[in-house]
């Protein structure tokens, strides 16, 4: 079974969302690509401000492994500096499929 992240975000104040929409870029095509389980990710924005970011993975495992070695990726860390913390909630589903 797959594994479907979510992660739903507000901006900080102030934010040039063309400098986060750079930020999102460079995570989604010079680090997501590089990850052989990663299946998918796509980032929307909601008509209240919230962004949501929702990534698959092959499995539970990959999805485990490929979050550590994210967190400690400079392109994660840039993409993070727009992202309100208090507003960060990341929730994971399984495919049934």
């Amino acid at each position: 079974m797959s594994v479907i992240e979510t992660h739903t975000f507000r901006l900080v104040g102030g934010v040039d969302i063309g400098e986060f929409l750079e930020a999102d870029r460079q995570v989604q095509t010079e680090l997501m690509v590089r990850k052989p389980t990663f299946l998918r990710r796509t980032t929307a924005r909601g008509r209240d401000g919230e962004w949501l970011v929702v990534v698959t993975w092959s499995s539970r495992t990959d999805a485990d492994t490929a979050r550590a070695q994210l967190d400690d990726d400079p392109a994660t860390a840039a993409f993070m500096t727009f992202v309100d913390h208090a507003t960060l909630a990341t929730r994971r589903y399984e495919t049934l499929d």
